[in-house]
């Protein structure tokens, strides 16, 4: 349960991989898993600017603040256009990408010389998104799937705009892995055998014919698969802090445990080189935050390759070995770093303003390099360096052309004490309207997961409520991922006590600013953020005066018992996270809001997608009606085109304006 996202609520409970990952890259690869990407742009979707970080208990910044210039509706913000993903085509004039321009996410290219989104798909139902050009042709692979309920099939279409579904069948999910070197073939991991495990599929390019080439019976992940095609590395979940990975030789299908170790440790995949000597990995086996390493095919060899002071969040290379380039999670931004892998030497990347590089795509002729910038106060931008010119070329402009920047907030990195000494950091957003002589409400926002991460980067939603006048402190509480593994692990099977104290602290912090009414202060929050939410207004019902659940857990004994089957490999390992069903019921019980619902006395707003498929929509049904029985004000709206996340404009509107609204009513005109 720890992929999800830090500002939209597109996926959330219940991550399949044992990984130290920040939400940016959480969201990248949940969705790489749920789609059926896997590169650098899906690992790095949606990190962004850093701010300034402050002292434990330290105040963030004044400055002279002002009220905007002008409030904007959630039209406006909503007009703004989502873009990711980048995948170059065979001739690399044109990126693959996919974007909601049309109010629903659909695969698109762009000239790499600049122009507009030209449709590749034209859904107006289902959220579709691109995969990959193929590398000789123009063809593309692309993914969608039902009402949210995320069994992705894969799909081809060429010129002749005919669709090919190349994963068939009911209830079967399918995922994107890789070209073979020779761009004859390409990898596909479905789990159409068994409903629990995922199965390595070798495409024909031309034919579309497949062979089954690795068939799992147990749980393990498959994380890349060598240049040579000789080789598997397979990821192993043992809880939701400690990993293995495991070498595959498919010719004699021998299997090789290559990261023994004591005490806790991740070991994640990250890939293997373009000569197939090496795998990369990265772990923290031995220290608090993860860095690189190799392992060499041949002998066995280890060696380090890279560290940093915050944990490495991936690592690849460029289609011929040239380049490396390394993801950072420094203090809820990703660092980029790109070095030439003979040498080691840094390349330098552009400088631009307003934003961080938060993903990079390079062409095979290792000559363009794709990226995006984001920031708080602007979206995903799509850009192009030529490392031949060093020229840069900026290719869409995603922000609502009827919102000044200026008016948006810039957040900042603020840390308080928590009731046990523990500094908890938190990304802080302080209306230009909030000043002692004018105080506003505020809200606590709780982050996904658990084991999330809320981050710098542009949220529609946050600005949407800071742009009315809310504070908004987005806490990483003790269990956020990006600060350490002791931190990481301070809420294993504490879920409902300690992290949600962190909370009642945040509400304590947020009371002591002079330009905050400490007598209006809700609490917010998505997928385990929802359960945190519910679990603040059933277990400590005086500290917040309203709450916002976005398809949060009330009932962790049914979440748990309720998981899709292909989670199977992460299974026990989220039972040792959060509690074993059979064995652990009465924690489980004493830790859901809904067996404590008759407490709550908050004014609670809920959205849920009918179709989500991690938690369920009895979660959300049974906490309302539970709390309608006190009399209490609650409010419940469900999105019946939507899964575990909110990916349509149309019911993003519906939802964010409706949260605005309950908080005026319940929160700003107490």
């Amino acid at each position: 349960m720890r992929r999800q996202t830090n500002h939209t609520f597109e996926v959330g409970l219940c991550r399949p991989a044992a990984s130290r990952q920040t939400v940016a890259e959480a969201i990248g690869r949940a969705i790489g898993r749920r789609i059926g990407l896997r590169s650098a742009a899906a690992c790095a979707l949606g990190a962004g600017l850093i701010g300034c970080t402050l002292g434990p208990g330290a105040a963030p910044k004044s400055g002279a603040a002002k009220r905007p210039a002008r409030s904007y509706t959630i039209e406006q913000f909503m007009d703004t256009t989502r873009i990711w993903g980048a995948s170059f085509s065979a001739d690399e004039t044109r990126l693959l990408v996919s974007s909601d321009q049309t109010g629903i996410f659909n695969a698109y290219t762009v000239a790499v010389g600049g122009g507009p989104l030209e449709p590749v798909t034209r859904s107006t139902t289902e959220s579709t998104y691109g995969v990959s050009f193929f590398p000789k042709d123009h063809r593309v692979l692309y993914t969608r799937d039902a009402g949210g309920d995320e069994n992705n099939h894969l799909y081809a279409v060429g010129p002749d705009q005919v669709e090919r579904d190349l994963t068939p069948g009911a209830k079967l999910k399918a995922r994107f892995v890789k070209w073979s070197r020779d761009d004859a073939a390409f990898y596909v991991l479905t789990n159409e055998r068994d409903a629990r495990f995922f199965d390595l599929y070798r495409y024909d390019a031309a034919s579309y014919e497949r062979q089954l080439i690795y068939q799992d019976d147990v749980g393990y992940e498959v994380g890349d698969v060598s240049e040579d095609g000789q080789w598997l590395a397979l990821g192993k979940p043992n809880t939701t802090s400690d990993s293995d990975i495991y070498l595959y030789h498919l010719p004699t299908r021998a299997l090789q445990h290559i990261t023994p170790h004591e005490g806790t440790a991740t070991h994640e995949v990250a890939a293997f080189d373009p000569g197939s000597r090496w795998l990369y990995y990265l772990t923290n086996d031995g220290a608090e935050f993860t860095r690189v390493r190799r392992h060499e095919l041949a002998s066995g060899r280890v060696e380090e390759v890279e560290r940093a002071a915050w944990d490495i969040v991936y690592t690849g290379f460029s289609w011929h070995g040239k380049y490396r380039f390394t993801g950072i999670n420094a203090d809820g931004r990703t660092v980029i770093r790109l070095v030439e892998a003979q040498t080691g030497r840094e390349v330098p990347l552009p400088e631009l303003p307003e934003g961080e590089i938060s993903m990079v795509e390079i062409a095979r002729s290792e000559d363009l390099m794709a990226f995006y910038v984001n920031g708080d106060r602007s979206p995903n931008n799509l850009y192009v360096l030529d490392f031949r010119t060093q020229g840069v070329r900026k290719l869409t402009e995603t922000l609502s052309p009827s919102i000044d920047a200026a008016d948006l907030v810039a957040a900042q990195v603020v840390r308080f004490k928590s009731f046990d000494g523990l500094a908890v950091p938190n990304i802080f957003y302080r209306p230009h309207q909030a000043t002692p002589q004018r105080r506003v409400p505020a809200l606590v926002w709780v982050h996904g997961g658990p084991g999330g991460q809320t981050r710098h980067g542009y949220s529609p939603l946050i600005q949407y409520l800071v742009n009315h006048g809310y504070v908004v402190l987005g806490i990483n509480n003790r269990g956020s991922t990006g600060y350490g593994k002791t931190f990481f692990m301070a809420d294993d099977q504490k879920h409902g006590r300690e992290p949600l104290w962190d909370c009642v602290e945040a509400k304590k912090y947020l009371a002591s600013l002079p330009y905050v009414d400490p007598d209006r202060i809700g609490i917010i929050g998505g997928s385990y953020g929802g359960y945190m939410v519910l679990a603040a207004l059933a277990f400590q019902p005086e500290v917040f005066d309203v709450g916002v659940d976005i398809f949060g857990v009330s009932n962790w004994v049914r979440t748990l018992e309720s998981m899709p089957p292909y989670w199977e490999s992460f299974r026990r390992a989220l039972y040792r996270e959060i509690g074993d069903p059979v064995t652990q019921r009465e924690m489980l019980v004493a830790a859901s809001p809904l067996f404590h619902a008759d407490k709550i006395r908050r004014p609670l707003l809920v959205l849920q997608g009918a179709n989500d498929p991690r938690v369920i929509k009895p979660e959300s049904d049974d906490i309302v009606a539970a709390v309608k029985r006190n009399g209490i004000p609650v409010e419940y709206i469900v999105f019946d085109d939507e899964g575990h996340g909110f990916s349509k404009k149309k019911n993003q509107i519906v939802g964010y304006r409706a949260i605005l609204e309950f908080l005026e009513r319940h929160l700003a005109s107490r």
